[in-house]
């Protein structure tokens, strides 16, 4: 795992490199400084005049200016450092997930996901900054200053020693109660934010309903919960401080009263108060090493559990990838579905799709009918290869879809899904997502046939006119109409709509339908809808039920032969004289 994470470090390489060099030499004219203090004190006590004095305390400023200067500037490089490894990883995760199929996403969720790229990706960070430089000052201090305290204080120093695995054994205790409530945090940090995503997307129907303080009693207890497990970790992980400090001052005070008898039986043969005193500075040293230990140690504890989750996404293969020698020409709109079926996970028990056989030929127009659940979109999610076949085959243009480069194929199979997708930026922005070369003829030309022109010339900026994420300053009609423009800019052999009129009126879905037929014959069109009057001049319907194909025909030979067809269109007709 760290070295496949390390993999981000990249052009940080080097200044990851200097951050310790500079730690060492910090912590070097730390220990330094104590031993001659000790031996200005010593001097001072013989009775050394003014000019000595002055010697040693502009080495002492000589020295102190160094370690400053070693932190100071080992502070920025770790913060480039870890600043620009964090930017990395996000950047590789990025990357990662786009090249992920929806099976891969379907896996993770994209809460999760999102989880993983800012807080995971914050708490790594952290942990890099203090690999880089405290977790090679700590260590580093607390063995200079306890060769430095051996230098001083002879045996004595041993005490300082000796506390050393109890410390580590209830370092290790601590964090095994700990880091199973961290891997809860984690999870339930998913949860937290697949709520607020749920929560703002659908934010107009909780509005609609009323429902403002259910859904904030509902985020309240969430991060309560959450709360209530870093409470207890953090609960845990705090005993480490205290032990530490308790053992550390109770072996100080020791060492102070055997020093001090020492130095009065001795009359300072043995040690002088220059050495009591510089092993007590030592002392504080080693105290705060090994502070800084414990503080490492947590968040390593904290951060271990992140840098699994990051690992995870970043070594996930996608379930879709393109064959050793791809095909990169699409001959024509044909498909062919061979006996295919389909479900969504390797362990699920039921097919998606069972049994299959479908054959469309290039120019057509194909309707397909079905009741909610029918797997009317699972059908077309096949044919750009957004998922792969269980069994069977599918091809497009002769050729298996397997076959295909997945770009290639997918910029000649283009699908307005059902759920309409706008970005933040003007109408040309958006449009240019089906062609980043389409020039304003192109793109005219294209509204024009997905009727969205006329609506677009009485907005205030025109095709200039700047759309809100999500297109939340459209209506659903204007944002269905600009989507199929966009997926016609791609110029496709096959193009698929999943109920992407449904929020248009009758007459504008006919212009949009005659639009295609007069202007884009060879292409494919392939027509998933709930109304029959949108369906009932294609070549052929298809009916599914169930997973399955349960006819094909015109509109007249399904309402003489089809029960279902001839259910949906009596049930629309008479609704629709009714209302008349």
């Amino acid at each position: 795992m760290i070295k496949r994470l390390s993999k981000s470090i990249r052009e940080y390489k080097k200044v990851s490199v200097i951050t310790p060099i500079l730690m060492i030499g910090e912590v070097l004219m730390e220990a330094i400084i104590p031993y001659i203090l000790a031996i200005l004190v010593n001097n001072i006590q013989g009775g050394c005049d003014l000019r000595t004095i002055a010697k040693y305390g502009v080495v002492l400023i000589a020295l102190a200016f160094v370690s400053l200067s070693c932190g100071g500037v080992a502070g920025y490089t770790a913060s480039k450092a870890s600043a620009g490894f964090a930017k990395n990883l996000r950047r590789d995760l990025f990357s990662s997930i786009q090249n992920f199929s929806f099976a891969n996403i379907d896996r993770f969720s994209s809460s999760s996901l999102v989880t993983r790229m800012t807080t995971d990706v914050n708490n790594v960070q952290m942990a890099y900054m203090m690999m880089i430089r405290i977790a090679v000052r700590a260590p580093l201090t607390f063995l200079f200053s306890i060769i430095m305290a051996y230098i001083m204080g002879g045996s004595l120093a041993t005490l300082f020693v000796v506390v050393v695995p109890l410390l580590i054994f209830g370092l290790i205790m601590i964090a095994r109660k700990a880091m199973p409530s961290f891997r809860r945090v984690f999870k339930k940090y998913d949860k937290l934010n697949e709520s607020i995503e749920e929560n703002v997307m659908s934010i107009r129907a909780v509005k609609g309903f009323a429902r403002e303080n259910y859904e904030k009693k509902k985020f309240g207890a969430a991060a309560e919960d959450i709360c209530a497990d870093f409470t207890r970790a953090e609960r845990t992980a705090a005993w480490i401080f205290p032990i530490f400090q308790a053992c550390v001052y109770s072996v100080m005070v020791v060492v102070l009263l055997f020093g001090s008898k020492i130095i009065i039986t001795t009359r300072g043969a043995t040690i002088n108060v220059g050495q009591l005193s510089s092993m007590i500075t030592y002392g504080f040293q080693i105290l705060m090493s090994l502070n800084m230990v414990a503080m490492i140690y947590v968040m390593m504890t904290m951060s271990a559990e992140s840098a699994h989750r990051i690992y995870e996404v970043l070594e996930e293969k996608p379930s879709l990838c393109n064959p050793e020698n791809p095909i990169y020409e699409i001959k024509d709109g044909s498909v062919d579905y061979d006996n295919v079926s389909f479900k969504y996970s390797e362990n699920a028990e039921k097919f998606a799709l069972s049994n299959i056989d479908l054959h469309i030929k290039s120019g057509e127009t194909v309707g397909i009918l079905g009741g909610t659940g029918s797997s009317k979109t699972t059908l077309i999610q096949l044919m750009p290869r957004l998922y792969d076949v269980t069994e069977g085959s599918v091809r497009v243009g002769g050729v298996d879809v397997r076959d295909y480069d997945i770009e290639a194929l997918r910029n000649s199979v283009a699908v307005v899904l059902q759920k309409n997708l706008l970005f933040a930026g003007t109408i040309k922005d958006n449009l240019r997502w089906g062609n980043k070369n389409a020039t304003d003829e192109e793109i005219v030309e294209a509204c024009k046939l997905a009727q969205a022109d006329e609506f677009i010339r009485t907005l205030p900026d025109g095709y200039d006119t700047w759309i809100e994420q999500g297109g939340a300053n459209v209506s659903g009609g204007q944002k269905q109409r600009l989507c199929i423009a966009r997926a016609l800019l791609k110029k496709p052999k096959i193009l698929i709509l999943d109920d992407s009129t449904s929020a248009v009126d009758m007459k504008t879905d006919a212009q949009i339908r005659k639009s295609f037929r007069e202007y884009i014959p060879s292409t494919t069109k392939i027509i998933i809808a709930q109304r029959v009057s949108s369906v009932q001049d294609a070549d052929k319907i298809i009916i599914m039920n169930s997973g399955r194909i349960d006819a094909v025909g015109t509109h007249e030979e399904l309402l003489r032969t089809n029960g279902i067809y001839k259910e949906i269109y009596t049930q629309q007709t008479r609704g629709g004289a009714e209302n008349e």
